[in-house]
């Protein structure tokens, strides 16, 4: 079975979407308790808010699977990027409302996740390099933007309401300082959002292990507060009221890039 898509565009623009995914295989699901299958925490129908990138010459690519087969954005060893943040594991256990995703006893073992990465990890991420690549040989630079979304209440998280825009650059590490202040300006005069740059959600294992600024290779995650387009509550149903409001916003977000890698590349 195929473990993601992709779409080739005709800009330096590449987005991910490593957890839109809903796929999990038989033997996988067969394990997994009844909440779990529901896939509570998935970054529910990023690809539909997202419908637009075409239109602005951005490629995509969006996993198939779901983040409890092999969460994507982890590193492929399940290093912890930050150690004491609560983090879900490379092939996660529990989920964001610490419950078990595993019936007693059927959680993945260490070969079987050395299998989950080379089947759905590996694939996914040799393709993003590749595109990230050949961007870069094409124009001169590359920017990944690493489209995520997630409840806005998640105590395991975070204290309180998380805002409506959170971009992680890993602490100015993974992009242009001067591109992450073009898109804190857009988000914080889009009227009745909220944005953080480089607060709780600072990035991912995508943003911090693509990103390298110096040669070329420019990377932004957003994590975006799901009230903002959709019911954070089973079943999880997309809201084209909100959509469309904060659709506008996202177009001109991920519209600017292009624009400002053309001008980066050409200085």
């Amino acid at each position: 079975m195929s473990t993601y898509a992709f779409r080739q565009g005709s800009t330096p623009l590449l987005v991910s979407m490593p957890h839109v995914g809903l796929d999990i295989p038989d033997d996988i699901a067969g394990r997994l308790t009844g909440d779990a299958l529901m896939r509570p925490d998935t970054d529910w129908h990023i690809d539909l808010l997202y419908d637009f990138l075409g239109e602005i010459g951005a490629g995509a690519i969006s996993a198939t699977c779901s983040r409890y087969v092999v969460d994507l954005n982890r590193a492929p060893d399940g290093a912890d990027l930050d150690p004491g943040g609560n983090a879900t594991e490379l092939c996660p256990t529990t989920s964001f409302a610490n419950q078990p995703l595993y019936r007693d006893g059927r959680q993945p073992d260490g070969d079987e996740i050395a299998r989950r990465v080379e089947l759905y990890w590996r694939p996914y991420h040799e393709a993003l390099a590749a595109e990230l690549d050949r961007l870069k040989d094409t124009h001169g630079v590359a920017v990944l933007w690493d489209a995520h979304s997630i409840r806005s209440v998640v105590p395991r998280f975070f204290d309180g309401v998380l805002a409506d825009f959170n971009f992680g650059t890993a602490g100015g590490a993974s992009c242009d300082p001067d591109l992450a202040a073009r898109l804190m300006a857009i988000a914080g005069s889009a009227a009745g959002y909220g944005a953080v740059l480089d607060g709780r959600f600072k990035g991912g294992y995508i943003t911090r292990h693509y990103g390298r600024p110096g040669d070329g290779v420019h990377a932004v995650q957003l994590e975006l507060s799901q009230r903002t387009y959709m019911d954070e509550g089973p079943p999880f149903a997309f809201r084209d009221d909100l959509a469309d409001a904060i659709r506008p916003t996202l177009r001109r977000l991920t519209g600017t890039i292009p624009t400002w890698a053309s001008a980066r590349s050409r200085s």
